[in-house]
């Protein structure tokens, strides 16, 4: 039998959470908490303490301490890696712990959130993945331009330093993957951390950083506070001693990161979002089978609450009444319910605002010319006490269209019609955004040719996922910066030049 939210909640023996500042757990300098609800029932599953100004003021001291004056940027890269090798094994050892904890706090189908990139496994597989470049983060040597000023034969190199204290605010979509794809390479490049995970989604990042501290990381090197973007998040962002910022979550917010990161120069990475085209041509070695991945993105796991989804459809026109069919008949497969039921396919959604904003967008659509496929609303019944909305799917709509331009950031796919590469093209690339892309083909030259074209930072030929090893982020709107493989060293490290006259 499947247990229930609160069941699951006892079964875990989850507590009260507290913030984690310079090696201890602590309540709120005010006292202030924050309930912890499950989405999918709006039970209240714990609570946890919420940092002030003065909390963010204590954990970003202990960072700079541990920065500044600690053994943590001085280690040697095999006693920084022995950290990780305990972290890893921990993270791994408590596994289906994270992932019930994981859907618990923020209403994630257990079946994928214990199966997809967003699980433990993928967690641990980050941090895996970035001590292997402890040992690696090297500069170079240039040859000798000229003499020096006096004569000298100067020999130049240079190298790669922490950048120093960095602010790491996390989303509540993916709160085990975006902790670790932040911590991670900060930690693995000798940077120390204040992580700020979303007041909607604390319990994996509290188990996380009790994890960490269970693998013995010094005092200092790893902080938590969570709480809201007022005052929480912006006490951390406009404070004078962090030196960078690492954000995921809306643009709005990645705008005021950025305003604020001015005053004192912070460095800054953002992930800012997405309305990522998916491009499916008459060729396609199964239209259905993309119509069933691109309906999938957003009506499956987290109900489209995905920077990366794929949320705008461009057929060809030659095949479009087949995607459009297709699409609509995976709408029939979605199953809401206990998120612990291994059954239930698909997510509510966070909270009740995200949801008046989603069906803002799908009551509007019709009026604009868009063509209600399937969908629309909420689920009734033993369902409506929590935050469902319907996978809905849109045909015939135009890219000038509110639910074409903005970020829904729900269950609904639009789908749009195109008669040329051209054309595709000109409809992919009409957007703010260019976080990703899907190009669906069996033509391996138009497959490169359309992915070079496309204004995104990640495209997948034929299907598409996050890897640790490889660079993800965003072109124009959607964000500033790289997370994942090299990209993330270079993130989080100054490259310092030193010339040797001799």
């Amino acid at each position: 039998m499947t247990l229930s939210v609160l069941e699951q909640r006892d079964q875990l023996g989850v507590q009260p959470g507290q913030l984690y500042i310079d090696g201890t757990w602590c309540d709120a300098a005010d006292g202030g908490v924050w309930e912890q609800r499950n989405p999918a029932s709006n039970e209240v599953v714990t609570s946890f303490a919420v940092g002030n100004v003065a909390d963010v003021d204590r954990a970003v001291a202990a960072a700079r301490r541990a920065f500044d004056e600690g053994p943590w940027p001085r280690l040697t890269a095999k006693e920084r890696k022995t950290y990780f090798t305990r972290l890893v094994a921990l993270i791994a050892e408590h596994g289906e712990e994270l992932n019930r904890l994981q859907t618990l706090e923020m209403g994630m189908p257990i079946a994928f959130s214990s199966m997809s990139v967003v699980s433990s496994e993928m967690a641990a597989g980050i941090f895996d993945h970035h001590a292997g470049w402890i040992d690696k983060i090297c500069g170079s040597t240039y040859p000798t331009y000229e003499a020096g000023p006096t004569g000298a034969d100067v020999q130049i190199m240079s190298f790669r330093e922490p950048v120093g204290v960095v602010a790491a605010i996390i989303p509540w979509n993916a709160p085990m993957m975006l902790f670790a794809q932040k911590v991670a390479p900060a930690l693995a490049t000798g940077c120390t951390v204040v992580v700020k995970p979303s007041e909607f989604a604390v319990l994996t990042s509290l188990k996380l950083t009790a994890l960490i501290a269970e693998a013995g990381f010094p005092p200092g090197v790893v902080n938590l506070v969570p709480g809201p973007g007022h005052p929480t998040g912006e006490a951390l962002i406009t404070h004078p001693g962090v030196d960078k910022v690492t954000f995921t979550g809306s643009r709005a917010v990645g705008k005021r990161i950025l305003e604020a990161s001015g005053d004192t120069v912070k460095r800054v990475t953002l992930e800012l979002g997405g309305k990522s085209p998916s491009i499916i041509f008459e060729d396609a070695e199964s239209v259905e089978g993309a119509a069933m991945m691109a309906m999938g993105m957003v009506s499956m796991g987290l109900s489209g609450q995905g920077c990366v989804c794929q949320t705008r459809s461009l057929v060809q026109r030659t095949v479009y009444d087949r995607f459009v069919e297709a699409a609509a008949s995976l709408i029939g497969m979605v199953q809401f319910g206990d998120p612990f039921d291994s059954a239930t396919t698909s997510s509510a959604i966070i909270n009740q605002r995200q949801v008046d904003r989603i069906l803002g967008f799908i009551d509007q659509a019709p009026g604009q010319g868009a063509r209600l496929v399937a969908g629309g609303g909420q689920p009734g019944g033993d369902l409506a006490q929590g935050n469902f909305v319907n996978p809905t799917l849109f045909a015939d709509v135009d890219n000038s269209m509110a639910v074409a331009r903005e970020e829904v950031f729900g269950p609904v796919l639009v789908a749009m019609p195109f008669d040329d590469e051209a054309h595709a093209l000109a409809l992919a690339n009409d957007t703010q955004y260019g976080l990703g892309a899907g190009v669906y083909t069996t033509n391996v030259a138009r497959a490169f040719r359309v992915a070079r074209a496309v204004r995104a930072g990640t495209v997948g030929i034929n299907e598409y996922t996050i890897w640790p090893s490889a660079p993800f982020g965003g072109y124009k709107q959607s964000g500033l910066g790289r997370e994942g493989g090299w990209g993330s060293i270079e993130a989080f490290t100054e490259t310092k030049t030193v010339m040797v006259g001799l």
